[in-house]
């Protein structure tokens, strides 16, 4: 049998273009899903370039269903599309990590040595004395780029595993408040070196 005879019209309907619909879906979805996260960061030049792309391809996607309206699996291919794009597309964005994030500390325990390891390390630390339900308690704020969490987050564990801390993310920020040295460079291949 040639190559050419797998294309049959029922091989064609109930497999390729239910498996192109998906793949469809997914590319547009996952670039919606991105082109969102753009525009909330106010990247204004990107946004609209993939808005361009997510539409061609929906276009496509649709036009496929509508030529097969009576096809059931066509429905259920562009319900799994849409569901696999939006967990790529959040894949997809975790491991961009985009933007500015604040690391908020919250701790009953004696902070200054986190505090002053964070500050040897080039990272501007806020701190504050604070009141809590149990007492008195030590508060303090930095500023990171989202893909500088971790070793952040590890620093925190190492020196204070019993710290609450929040994370939130930023859209705007001065920029000399996150200075770029090479000491956190340093830290966080350290910390990528210890880890292993």
């Amino acid at each position: 049998m040639s190559f050419s005879g797998y294309f049959t019209p029922e091989v064609w309907s109930y497999v390729i273009i239910p498996i192109l619909i998906i793949l469809a879906r997914i590319c547009d979805v996952s670039i919606g899903t991105m082109r969102i996260i753009f525009v909330s960061k106010g990247l204004k030049h990107t946004a609209p370039v993939l808005g361009f792309f997510e539409v061609l391809i929906w276009l496509l996607a649709i036009g496929q269903i509508m030529q097969n309206l009576t096809s059931v699996l066509n429905y259920i291919a562009y319900a799994i599309g849409f569901a696999l794009g939006t967990f790529f597309g959040i894949q997809i964005e975790h491991k961009l990590a985009m933007g500015i994030s604040m690391i908020r500390v919250i701790t009953v325990k004696e902070a200054s040595e986190l505090i002053e390891k964070l500050r040897s390390n080039g990272l501007v630390v806020t701190s504050v004395d604070a009141e809590g339900n149990r007492g008195a308690v030590k508060v303090f704020f930095t500023i990171v780029n989202r893909k500088e969490q971790k070793p952040v987050l590890d620093l925190i564990s190492q020196y204070n595993p019993n710290a609450f801390y929040t994370i939130e993310d930023i859209g705007f920020v001065h920029r000399s408040a996150i200075p770029a040295t090479t000491q956190r460079r340093k830290l966080f291949k350290f910390l990528d070196l210890k880890r292993r």
